[in-house]
């Protein structure tokens, strides 16, 4: 079964030469994501929380575009500008999620795209 491209207004364009989301089988990998809001195509600025906030919903927009729901996302990766940064994007990540959040990794690093404090991927699996 070859890839397929997963692609929503709800998200935002990609910047680059990526895909928002790929369907490999039974797995959506979702591209790392920026508070970009897809309305504007701007930075959603303001703190960690509100950041946070913009993300999660551009994800959320890419899971469901593909069939899943956030419920079927089996992994993501948590890159900060500022590890400072760490207990209010947890608070705001932890909301997005049931009883069964995915695995994760939260790295620092050492700067991101368009300079933002926060970018996520995932990947879920979705049902065939």
């Amino acid at each position: 079964m070859p890839i397929e491209r997963v692609q929503t207004d709800k998200a935002p364009k990609a910047i680059g030469p990526y895909s928002q989301g790929i369907r490999a089988v039974s797995f959506l990998f979702v591209s790392g994501q920026i508070p970009l809001d897809p309305a504007t195509g701007n930075l959603v600025m303001g703190d960690i929380a509100a950041q946070t906030e913009r993300v999660m919903k551009n994800i959320q927009a890419i899971v469901e575009a593909a069939g899943a729901t956030m419920r079927e996302v089996a992994k993501t990766t948590v890159f900060l500008a500022d590890l400072g940064d760490f207990q209010a994007m947890n608070e705001v990540y932890g909301r997005f999620f049931g009883e069964t959040p995915p695995a994760r990794a939260t790295v620092q690093v050492g700067r991101l795209p368009r300079d933002v404090r926060i970018e996520i991927d995932a990947v879920a699996l979705l049902a065939r």
